[in-house]
């Protein structure tokens, strides 16, 4: 059975200035929205990054980042996070009100839902293998703080639930990176065997002991990096899907049989809009259910070994699309809607133990696209 997975994931804007032409800045002030006071040390940061920092005493922030799009989360101890999409194209001002999380609605919860006694002992592996993974990649990574997961079953939904009290510290020894997981919510339905996740992660590179280890950890990078979701989207974006080894096709259903239709024209059939060499591109496929093939590596041994019916000479992912709604794709791989676009196959499998920042440094891809 084929598992299907989503991240939900939630965006904010910013004040954007323009620092060079490869890179802009963000800048603005938090504030408390009972008191309006500013807030020091509230953690902002771009999502699926290594970049963040804390607000000064006024409750003011900067941050300098890549060209492309990202999602910007200001969080704060007893608040909830605010976030939302900026992009090196847009200019907004940015004002962050944080409001206080109501304590006793969430105790009433809790309380409705039955928090399970000895949680991770009972649900630690499937929530580990689900959020994390079980690629290669997965399993040299280690959970440092299980005791800020709480987890709810309900065993009349079949439904397991696990919350965070605080971010998940998820170290990562295959790729070099500590991965601090801001967890909203975590849901596995066992009955549908579908998992969604939302929340926000910061990277932080982990200090290699030598160069050895280091040109390791470059290497394992590349790797997770090639016929990931990351790379798929940088491929579409510059137009270079073929020449970095992937192939689309349209999944309809003829017959009660899915069937794969073959397109000569990727970016015809994707309905690719691109203004210039900087702004987003726009796409909406004529059919919504694409496949995605990458040819230039063989799926994991792991996942073939529970995926038998998989093709075993290439990796083969679909991309779901909503009806009749646009997706946007920067040119750092970034796109949104993220809540939109839904995974099954080798992608649904790859989890954040192969998951990688967006401003990785892939190896560049050539010019002749866009």
């Amino acid at each position: 059975m084929k598992k299907l997975f989503f991240i939900l994931l939630a965006f904010l804007s910013a004040s954007i200035s323009f620092a060079q032409s490869n890179s802009f800045y963000i800048t603005g002030t938090v504030i408390n929205s009972e008191t309006k006071a500013p807030m020091q040390g509230a953690s902002v940061f771009a999502e699926n990054t290594t970049f963040g920092t804390a607000t000064d005493a006024d409750g003011k922030f900067t941050l300098q980042l890549p060209n492309g799009g990202y999602g910007i989360v200001v969080s704060f101890t007893g608040f909830n996070s605010w976030s939302q999409r900026v992009s090196n194209t847009e200019s907004q001002v940015l004002l962050v009100s944080m409001t206080a999380k109501e304590k006793m609605m969430q105790e009433v919860s809790i309380v409705s839902t039955g928090e399970v006694k000895n949680g991770w002992e009972k649900y630690g592996k499937v929530f580990t293998e689900e959020f994390i993974g079980k690629s290669n990649n997965s399993n040299s990574c280690s959970i440092k703080n299980p005791e800020v997961l709480k987890f709810f079953y309900s065993k009349r939904k079949g439904r397991l639930k696990v919350l965070a009290d605080d971010a998940v510290l998820i170290q990562n020894e295959a790729l070099g990176y500590t991965i601090k997981y801001q967890l909203d919510s975590f849901v596995h339905e066992y009955n549908t065997d579908v998992t969604v996740y939302t929340g926000f992660p910061l990277f932080e590179e982990m200090i290699a002991s030598d160069s050895v280890q280091q040109l390791k950890w470059t290497e394992a990078r590349k790797n997770a990096y090639n016929g990931s979701v990351l790379h798929f989207m940088r491929s579409l974006y510059d137009m270079q899907l073929a020449e970095e080894g992937f192939e689309i096709q349209f999944i309809v259903k003829m017959n009660d049989h899915d069937t794969a239709l073959k397109l000569k024209d990727f970016y015809g059939a994707l309905n690719v809009s691109a203004t210039d060499s900087i702004s987003p591109i726009t796409i909406l496929p004529n059919q919504p259910t694409v496949g995605v093939i990458y040819r230039n590596e063989k799926p994991s041994e792991a996942y073939l070994k529970e995926n038998e019916s998989e093709p075993s000479k290439f990796q083969f992912s679909t991309l779901n699309f909503p009806p009749r709604k646009q997706i946007s794709i920067e040119q750092n791989g970034y796109y949104f809607e993220q809540n939109d676009l839904t995974f099954t196959g080798y992608w649904s499998w790859m989890r954040i133990g192969d998951a990688l920042p967006y401003d990785f440094e892939a190896p560049s891809i050539p010019q002749g696209g866009r």
